[in-house]
């Protein structure tokens, strides 16, 4: 049975900000930029970018994985961290305000977890960073160890033996190495690193209930951090098989995750998920020694035993091994600051809060204030009423696209959805040029951005600028420029997060839809008919995804008896505002008699 989770918190909404502002006054330190809630921030009070001389180490994520990444901002490991909001990727923006600030003339590197939308937020941030004239550099970890080698475009996720990387390479850019050095450690930590999750019981996020999924004496194996479903269920076990278990999964020859054979000498992590008691850690961690020694012939040169990167309140742990050698170890045994790799802070308190720093030229345009009309034109009203109804239907969807992605990702498709939705109802009323079709499709886009983050959030705005781009220019819009629109911005979603048809993704009812509208009105179909019969092929498309094994998204990571449960929610949620706007044109242009 569900039921409330008891958090001490205040505004679900407010919990990463009021979290930064409680870690800032623990550790002086550390600062934030002042930019809540949009820029979320921590980085260390002693650098100033424009007068750095050392490359910057920069990592971030989706909130929710504390101390995990804040924690571990510090002299000798990260120079600043940007949080999302709870599992969700931190957007563009953030990421560019934290290259900015701490970032000089050695430049920076980023550290990135594998996920979809960490990968497109940074990399985007990196290259309008690096059109800024900023050096930048980026290492994606994936060191999870737990499922198939994986299909598709997804690849192996990042789990703990990222907090490695990040002390690896913090360690390096303290001893003044350059910035090519410094990210050719990280690349070669990343790569021999491996890790496993197992869990006791799912993750409530704030404000959610909490999942009945896994059951009372069951275990889930090889589960990521976001509490999507692991790679199986299995009656608990007791401490010496569940160890014995995650380490040979590490260690397999079969799959050959990390490169680490008999005589080497590792590092171990024993990492807790969130709620697991040092006391279950610590038996974790007397029983994973032995067994690497004599099961695995491995010596173990170093021991971290604690809390590292969590998922909220899970009960469960991963294990993290990295193979060690001279160059490695150094890194791991110089000083640093980082709160979390726990060492002592000194020095005078700073400023907690400093201003987000601009960009180094600031382009100045002359681009005029949107400003609704005061008398629409008849596309401008066609083009309200299909805004309108495709929001609408959206918000009213919420708790059913939530209910969907519960079973098959992270529980919170239906929330960001909402988000965006709400924020272009309200941005509609005061800011839309809607007798400009073009503009007003890249202001969606905008405020899209300002509020969804995580993957859906990237990719609907890489839709917008796409059929953007293919729009402008033209007072008068056809519906033949439309549908070429629309598949700009299908190509665009395709070539940036690297799915396609089949991949079980929004696409899947975006490509049908667009398929059969440009079909239609080649064919001459009128095309209010075109639209209507193109949404019935995108809720066909989204329904079809029951049949599809993910192959992009966190989707990827579930069983597909698990996958046909469910269609995919991100495919329904298109085909829904698809279909809503179709029906919402037709019924506009043809009002019905009665």
């Amino acid at each position: 049975m569900s039921y409330q989770a008891k958090k001490l918190i205040n505004d679900p909404r407010d919990v990463v900000t009021e979290y930064i502002e409680g870690m800032v006054e623990t550790y002086p330190l550390l600062q934030y930029l002042d930019g809540f809630p949009n820029i979320k921030v921590v980085l260390r009070a002693d650098v100033l970018g424009s007068t750095y001389d050392k490359v910057a180490v920069i990592s971030g994520g989706g909130s929710g994985h504390e101390p995990a990444h804040a924690g571990y901002v510090g002299e000798g490991m990260l120079t600043a961290a940007v949080c999302g909001d709870v599992f969700t990727s931190p957007h563009v923006d953030a990421i560019l305000a934290a290259i900015r600030a701490v970032t000089g003339p050695k430049g920076c590197l980023l550290i990135v977890k594998n996920y979809t939308g960490d990968r497109l937020n940074f990399g985007l941030a990196a290259e309008e960073a690096k059109s800024e004239g900023y050096n930048v550099e980026m290492v994606i970890v994936g060191d999870d160890c737990a499922l198939p080698p994986p299909r598709g475009v997804t690849g192996r996720r990042g789990l703990a033996g990222t907090i490695l990387v990040h002390k690896v390479a913090g360690a390096a850019a303290a001893a003044g190495l350059s910035l090519a050095d410094v990210t050719a450690e990280a690349k070669h930590a990343s790569e021999i690193v491996g890790t496993m999750g197992v869990a006791f019981s799912v993750c409530t996020l704030p404000g959610h209930v909490t999942s009945d999924r896994l059951g009372p004496g069951l275990m889930e194996l090889g589960l990521g951090i976001h509490g999507e479903p692991g790679a199986a269920v299995a009656d608990l076990q007791p401490a010496d098989i569940v160890v014995s278990h995650v380490l040979k999964q590490i260690l397999s020859t079969e799959t050959k995750y990390v490169p680490i054979t008999r005589g080497n000498s590792v590092v171990l992590m024993i990492n807790g998920l969130g709620s697991t008691p040092a006391m279950e850690l610590m038996i974790a961690a007397g029983k994973a020694v032995p067994q690497l020694q004599l099961e695995h012939g491995l010596a173990i040169d170093r021991v971290y035993t604690g809390s590292f990167m969590t998922s909220l309140d899970m009960a469960g742990l991963s294990i993290s091994i990295m193979r060690a050698d001279r160059i490695i170890l150094q890194r791991l045994d110089a000083p640093t600051k980082a709160p979390f790799w726990p060492v002592s802070v000194e020095g005078d308190r700073p400023p907690a809060k400093i201003p987000i720093p601009l960009p180094p030229s600031k382009i100045e345009t002359n681009v005029e204030l949107f400003a609704n009309p005061q008398e629409l034109s008849e596309q401008g009203c066609i083009l309200e009423v299909a805004i309108r109804a495709a929001a609408n239907e959206i918000i009213s969807q919420r708790d059913q696209l939530n209910e969907w992605d519960s079973k098959v990702g992270d529980g919170d498709c239906g929330s960001t959805m909402f988000r965006g939705a709400t924020a272009i109802m309200e941005d509609m009323k005061k800011c839309y040029p809607l007798n400009d079709a073009a503009r007003t499709v890249n202001e969606i886009g905008m405020s899209i951005r300002r509020v969804m983050g995580g993957t859906s959030g990237i990719l609907y705005e890489i839709l917008c600028k796409a059929a953007y781009a293919s729009l402008k220019g033209s007072p008068v819009i056809t519906s033949k420029e439309w549908a070429n629109a629309l598949e700009a911005g299908i190509a665009a979603v395709s070539k940036y997060g690297g799915a396609g048809s089949g991949y079980r993704t929004m696409l899947d009812a975006l490509i049908p839809a667009a398929s059969v509208l440009k079909e239609r009105l080649d064919a001459g179909v009128d095309p209010v008919n075109a639209f209507v019969i193109s949404a019935e092929a995108a809720c066909s498309g989204a329904e079809s995804t029951k049949n599809m094994q993910a192959q992009a998204g966190r989707s990827s990571y579930v069983s597909a008896e698990m996958l046909a449960l469910v269609p995919d929610p991100g495919a329904m949620a298109v085909a829904s505002w698809y279909r809503a706007a179709a029906f919402a044109v037709e019924s506009r242009l043809r009002p019905s008699k009665d």
